[in-house]
């Protein structure tokens, strides 16, 4: 019998570095081509999900920008904003695991929690994927009932060639 495929939510930083026009600064650069090798591998070894958060989000800004992004997104399952993951998102602000100006990646971290996502591929390295704060995500995400997913780049969940 063939193994589940892990479930990996795909938070909007992900989206924009995959459909953004190719970056002239280095850095930028290699996190879009990470997450095109990435998602080319992804789209068949995972079961990939978003949020009607990050398709809220992915319709902002440039008008070309926010279709090629939702051009992407439309290739995910979409999970939805529930109660459950409203008052998680609270609990890691109150915490102080997310800054209280970031409700919106809380909400993140809460969706991908509350629906038990086992990976949350993210380039928000400033209050997501930062070695600071996820002990605290994951203790307050642990001392509510949920488990946190692993939060991790999509660099950090490529697969071995």
């Amino acid at each position: 019998m063939a193994e589940a495929k892990k479930k990996v939510y795909v938070e909007t930083s992900v989206v924009s570095n995959l459909t953004a026009r190719r970056s002239l600064n280095i850095v930028d650069l290699a996190r879009q081509v990470a997450t095109q090798q990435w998602w080319d591998d992804a789209v068949t070894s995972y079961e990939l999900f978003s949020s009607v958060l990050v398709e809220r989000e992915a319709q902002r800004g440039d008008a070309d920008a926010a279709a090629r992004r939702m051009e992407a997104v439309a290739r995910l399952e979409k999970l939805p904003i529930i109660p459950e993951a409203e008052n998680l998102a609270e609990k890691l602000l109150e915490a102080t695991a997310v800054p209280r100006t970031s409700y919106e990646d809380a909400v993140h971290i809460a969706i991908a929690a509350v629906n038990r996502m086992d990976f949350l591929v993210t380039w928000n390295c400033r209050h997501i994927a930062n070695g600071e704060t996820m002990p605290k995500i994951y203790e307050t995400c642990k001392v509510n009932g949920f488990a946190c997913p692993l939060i991790c780049t999509p660099e950090q969940l490529m697969k071995e060639v």
